[in-house]
């Protein structure tokens, strides 16, 4: 049997008197990538900043690895062992790459293993290794996607949690990003992904759950679901 690694049960989230998540639950197994799929303003990324710590629930339960994590602060998930890569990249700008990255390893004190994850970040992404000196505010968007992915592989994490990687990348960067993120899961890393890009994100997920105005309104294994109609026509535009 699998190992549940992340349960959300019921959760509700509000902005003021808006009811931006209505009691959705959903799960996360140990070595799996599943994806969140749905419109803008669906509650995708709401609901992974309150998985997070960065937005506290009205109700509901977050549990990770057997601990309810609702109302743990974010850093403190961080050294728990889940990572936020969030939408828009937001690297350190004025950093430079290697900066960055180490900026990651905060909450890691074993420095052979620091370097250690460094090493393998740059056999992942030699382009950062080649410009481990640049600034990254200088980086393309594709390689300033890659810096935020790298810095979160810094923190040693078992679950990475990743909000639109493929936003504003061209076709060819975003076929990249997502051979990296298969990556992860034959590293023994758990991915939770939301993911404009639909058709891409459930060809690479073991399982998906369909997000509609703060409610789940479908959930399957991705290669079921990438075969239904209403999905096909709503998602895939097909």
């Amino acid at each position: 049997m699998s190992e549940r690694l992340l349960e959300v049960t019921d959760l509700e989230v509000y902005y003021g008197v808006i009811n931006a998540l209505k009691g959705i639950s959903f799960h996360v197994d140990k070595g799996e990538i599943v994806s969140l799929i749905g419109a803008n303003g669906a509650g995708k990324t709401t609901t992974l900043h309150t998985i997070t710590g960065l937005i506290r629930p009205r109700k509901g339960s977050i549990v990770y690895k057997g601990t309810d994590i609702g109302h743990i602060p974010a850093h403190k998930i961080v050294s728990m062992g889940m990572v936020h890569v969030p939408e828009g990249r937001r690297v350190f700008q004025n950093l430079t790459v290697y900066e960055n990255l180490l900026m990651g390893a905060y909450s890691q004190k074993n420095k052979a293993e620091i370097a250690a994850n460094l090493e393998n970040v740059f056999k992942q992404f030699p382009r950062l290794e080649e410009r481990r000196r640049q600034l990254a505010g200088t980086l393309s968007g594709g390689e300033q996607q890659m810096l935020a992915m790298g810095r979160a592989l810094l923190a040693n994490p078992e679950l990475i949690v990743l909000d639109e990687p493929s936003m504003g990348l061209s076709p060819l960067l975003v076929s990249e990003i997502f051979e990296i993120i298969k990556s992860f899961r034959e590293a023994g890393k758990t991915v939770l992904l939301v993911e404009q890009n639909a058709k891409k994100a459930m060809s690479i997920s073991d399982r998906v759950y369909v997000l509609e105005t703060g409610s789940i309104t479908a959930d399957g294994a991705a290669s079921e679901l990438i075969n239904d109609e209403r999905i096909k026509k709503a998602y895939l535009g097909e």
